[in-house]
């Protein structure tokens, strides 16, 4: 019994050691602190951006509606929380058992490119809003978060890749799941967990990994399957449609909205599948 609990012991540590799925390991993803610029020390003129907009966050608070998103939007743990704060943008709720191919494709992204920040947080080790104004955060995360860097925001970076893949998804959502990943990265500013340069460091950072994801193999295949799913569950396409030339019989050429271009028409015509000024 004894060599039996141990080993279940031992098989309970490796299962919780086993590294998630990954398209690339961090060392095959492009270097942020190699890639982006110190944040604004300060004492410098730059630094005026983040005072301003720390006080525009707290101005923020004034709103409870708005303070309870910018809570909702603090969490980190739990994906399925996470991935809610997208669904009336998106169109359609993700969790693993209603969505896997969109779940799984949102997973193996974030945990390739989370990662991604930690260094150059490391290396800047930022003081966060609300440690220099020794302020209070209305999401209680000061003891999570106080002597952690704030260059760049984990939350931001997390946040604006989501909205770039759920995009890529659903491009026919693009400014709804757009207008609420922004509105998403503005709640690190409300909370004082982050200087509007954190900020926008996170979505340049952001936008880096997503572009280097879109070199996987693996990931073209998972987007695949994630867009079919998601047609599938919604009865929605893209909504691109490709153009067609209509060939009549009378003229080759036609206006640009598609109709026949008279003799007597002036202007930008399609004739030959070209356009051509008519004088």
């Amino acid at each position: 019994m004894v060599a039996l609990a141990a080993i279940m012991a031992t098989e309970s540590v490796n299962a919780q050691d086993v590294a998630p799925q990954v398209y690339f390991q961090l060392d095959q993803m492009p270097k942020l602190i190699n890639i982006m610029p110190a944040p604004p020390a300060f004492e410098s003129p730059e630094f005026a951006n983040d005072i301003v907009r720390y006080g525009w966050g707290k101005q923020q608070r004034q709103d409870p509606d708005r303070v309870a998103l910018a809570i909702a939007d603090a969490e980190w743990d739990d994906h399925a929380k996470l991935f809610l704060q997208w669904k009336d943008a998106f169109g359609l709720a993700i969790n693993e058992a209603e969505t896997p191919e969109i779940w799984k494709l949102m997973e193996t992204s974030l945990a390739t490119t989370d990662p991604m920040r930690k260094e150059t947080k490391a290396y800047y080790h930022r003081q966060r809003p609300f440690e220099r104004f020794d302020d209070t955060m209305p999401s209680h995360e000061e003891d999570e978060l106080r002597g952690e860097g704030s260059y760049p925001s984990g939350h931001s970076l997390r946040g604006w890749t989501i909205s770039l893949l759920l995009a890529q998804i659903a491009p026919q959502r693009a400014e709804q799941i757009f207008v609420r990943g922004w509105d998403y990265c503005n709640s690190r500013v409300i909370l004082g967990a982050h200087w509007q340069s954190d900020v926008d460091a996170s979505r340049t950072a952001a936008s880096i990994g997503f572009c280097a994801l879109q070199g996987s193999p693996e990931f073209i295949e998972q987007m695949k399957k994630a867009q079919a799913e998601y047609a599938a569950k919604t009865g929605q396409t893209d909504g691109v449609q490709s153009a067609t030339i209509v060939e009549h019989p009378a003229t080759r050429a036609y206006q640009l909205n598609g109709t026949t271009a008279s003799d007597s028409y002036h202007g930008i015509v399609i004739e030959g599948q070209q356009k051509v000024v008519k004088k």
